[in-house]
């Protein structure tokens, strides 16, 4: 028979308590643990869904299929240049004056499908649509940060790849006008009418998401969705970009309009002023702000947009027939 002496139950119970009182925090530990690498896994699990679902891009043959459905007389085509690999669309006669679309971030040429369309458009213009760098089925999710860059690769569309008309109008969107603008700066030859929707020009004038600098690190960058990788690439480097082109504002010698959300919550609308101290050679400067709108413009003053490019167009047209 076993025999305790008194208070040797009490030594136990003392220890035992005392060994599961030095468990516990450890318990805590593996189950905090668990929780945040289960969620972790299906954050990266989402993360790779949504890619596969969210890419704001139609593929060749559902845009084949608009332009057969509409009427719309245009072909879908690729073409490399500076070792990339973009794609655009061109709509409309050959013979037409040209104006090019440049979508802004992120987006794709595929934004435009119902602008083909447009009745006034299409009896005006050769519209050239494309997918910057980045986006699309130009390599999506490989972004190009450089401004400049980016209107190196683009310019083909206005000269060796279309051969296009002028007068040459560049309609920009968000991003896509600071391309419009670097295009205007480094080939004039090539442009003669702007139309910026949203614009950031001014060297930090637009929003900067706290985010951005952690998505953009190596350890973070590679399950983000590759729209958003490009989208967030430009927003790191748009700043240091904008500033390369400050001396270069007094290259645009065009027609300018500038249409804003006086709301607009991504950039600030102190582009405006950026824009009446810079563009101090263009002959002409609209500046517009549409009361109770924010960023996105197109889809609720498509109307006024279009407006704004027959105006720059017409501008343009005085100014070459003046020139000759």
């Amino acid at each position: 028979m076993l025999c305790r002496f008194p208070g040797e139950e009490l030594i136990y119970k003392i220890k035992d308590t005392t060994m599961k009182n030095k468990q516990r925090p450890y318990r805590w530990l593996r189950r905090s643990l668990r929780i945040v690498i289960t969620s972790l896994v299906v954050f990266i699990i989402a993360c790779l869904i949504f890619d596969q679902f969210v890419q704001f891009r139609k593929p060749d043959e559902e845009l084949r299929n608009i332009f057969t459905e509409r009427g719309i007389n245009g072909k879908i085509d690729y073409y490399t240049a500076r070792g990339r690999t973009l794609r655009y669309a061109v709509v409309g006669a050959d013979s037409l004056p040209t104006l090019l679309m440049l979508h802004g971030s992120p987006g794709s040429m595929s934004y435009y499908a119902g602008r083909y369309a447009d009745t006034t458009l299409q009896k005006t213009f050769r519209m050239i649509t494309v997918d910057r760098p980045g986006y699309g089925y130009s390599e999506l999710g490989n972004p190009e940060p450089s401004i400049g860059e980016q209107a190196a690769l683009i310019r083909p569309l206005l000269d060796s790849l279309t051969k296009a008309n002028h007068p040459v109008i560049i309609a920009g969107g968000s991003y896509g006008s600071s391309v419009a603008c670097r295009l205007a700066m480094d080939y004039p030859e090539l442009v003669d009418g702007l139309v910026l929707t949203g614009p950031s020009l001014g060297p930090g004038l637009e929003k900067m998401f706290w985010f951005t600098p952690m998505i953009e690190h190596w350890s973070i960058r590679w399950f983000i969705p590759r729209i958003f990788r490009s989208a967030n690439t430009e927003k790191m480097h748009h700043k240091e970009e904008l500033e390369k082109m400050l001396p270069l504002w007094k290259n645009i010698r065009v027609p300018v309009a500038y249409l804003q959300g006086a709301h607009d919550e991504l950039i600030d609308t102190a582009n405006a002023g950026f824009a009446r101290q810079h563009l101090v050679n263009a002959p002409y400067l609209d500046i517009h702000f549409f009361q109770n709108r924010e960023h996105r413009l197109a889809q609720f003053e498509w109307p006024a947009i279009r407006d704004a490019i027959m105006r720059v167009y017409g501008k343009a047209l005085q100014l070459r027939d003046g020139a000759h």
